[in-house]
């Protein structure tokens, strides 16, 4: 007797019941892991709109909201005329534009290298980067390179993204990590290795988007020159906003220029997307080809590439922008402060707000949302379990009425969820 055929759409069903998806996504929705992604309707900035609905918004990173700006969008316009709205294919099929090799020209006098390369986003420098350095490719008898016996070693903190990239390397064999911030595990880990590894990367963060730290840089490029390791600090949360002697952590950022690679994310300061590596020159240039994340895929859109160009140039002709950012959202640490709310330790422009308990957190969190207001909460897996916070970053367009707005709410919360 023949067998009746199973509907297509039965089969598709129980198929994609056995992977857990849906199982998987009502759970972290109900428990707070995730929220439904909400869909923005105009441009983002100190306000955020959702189906044509305000809500104040403390979650951007873009912190200047400079592309708001008249002459920014001016300038964006132009160089749209110019060169485009798209490269149209990857930096070693058809060349680089021009805007983007003048963008990466100006990053190497900002960062005092000698040659730099940019990605679409900051994540693809981070996987390129590692990608490139561990590699083993064997085009002829004399152009093949080996460097599967490279050596990583990163803060325990590192972004998600230098961990993924570095996830096809073994733990304890290629792969190792250091204590948040602490030159002297560093230092005791690289004494082991350095007997019997010759190529070693050490890879650590300027700012840590978390919890707002910065490194302890002279002490850690001490321990990196000692041992003769190479360097890669990911300077994407501290790119044009520190530096200065004016400023705070200038001693830490004036170590900057001793790093062996300097990654930075233009989507902070500058306020635009995409990432560069900067470096020595043979390293960058043999990266076009084996980063895989700039062989493989298109660039940062031209118009962007320049104006990104144009940003660079207005906060170094114009110093006074971020110093009065800055300058505000330290007096909101300090305001947060004497009201004993608990905070990173370190005064950086993010402001992490400590709850605790997770379950307390996503209370907190769909409060804000209640309020009309967005501000991102950090719980497990991102920072250790009933170690969550919610994360500020001003914006400099933020007016004192909605600021005296998140302070309110955030002492009703205090008093309501007892953090």
């Amino acid at each position: 007797m023949e067998k009746m055929a199973v509907p297509a759409k039965k089969i598709f069903q129980k198929q994609e019941d056995s992977w857990g998806f849906e199982s998987f996504t009502t759970s972290a929705l109900q428990e707070g892991f995730f929220h439904d992604i909400l869909t923005t309707t105009r441009p983002v900035g100190p306000t955020i709109t959702y189906d044509n609905k305000d809500f104040i918004n403390f979650a951007s990173i873009n912190i200047l909201d400079l592309h708001q700006e008249k002459d920014v969008l001016g300038h964006f316009h132009e160089a749209a005329d110019t060169y485009g709205l798209t490269t149209g294919g990857s930096r070693v099929t058809q060349g680089v534009c021009k805007a983007h090799k003048e963008m990466e020209t100006k990053l190497c006098r900002y960062v005092g290298k000698q040659r730099a390369i940019s990605f679409a986003s900051g994540l693809l420098a981070n996987v390129g980067f590692i990608n490139a350095m561990s590699c083993n490719f064997h085009f002829s008898e004399s152009c093949n390179i080996s460097n599967s016996d490279a050596v990583f070693i990163l803060d325990r903190d590192c972004h998600w993204s230098l961990w993924k990239a570095a996830s096809h390397l073994k733990f304890g064999k290629q792969l190792f990590s250091f204590r948040h911030n602490n030159p002297q595990d560093l230092d005791k880990l690289l004494r082991k290795l350095s007997v019997s590894h010759t190529k070693i990367i050490v890879i650590f963060e300027s700012v840590y988007s978390a919890d707002g730290s910065v490194a302890p840089m002279r002490e850690l490029f001490d321990v990196c020159e000692r041992y003769h390791a190479l360097s890669y600090v990911d300077d994407a949360n501290g790119f044009m906003i520190y530096g200065p002697q004016n400023r705070l952590f200038a001693e830490e950022f004036a170590q900057l220029r001793r790093a062996t690679f300097v990654m930075v994310s233009f989507s902070k300061a500058v306020g635009m997307e995409g990432g560069a590596i900067a470096g020595p020159e043979n390293y960058i240039h043999a990266f076009e080809v084996l980063s895989g994340t700039s062989l493989f895929t298109a660039a940062i859109q031209p118009p962007t590439a320049s104006t990104i160009c144009y940003i660079m140039d207005k906060l170094s002709a114009c110093p006074s922008i971020m110093d009065s950012y800055l300058e505000r959202s330290l007096d909101l640490r300090k305001r947060l402060t004497k009201l004993q709310f608990v905070l990173n330790d370190a005064s950086s422009y993010i402001i992490s707000v400590i709850i605790g308990n997770d379950e307390k957190a996503v209370s907190v969190y769909n409060e804000f949302l209640q309020e009309k207001m967005i501000v991102p909460m950090f719980r497990y897996p991102a920072v250790k379990p009933d170690h969550a916070l919610i994360r500020i970053m001003l914006n400099a367009h933020h007016t004192q009425d909605q600021i005296d707005r998140l302070v309110d709410v955030l002492k009703r919360l205090q008093k309501k969820y007892d953090f």
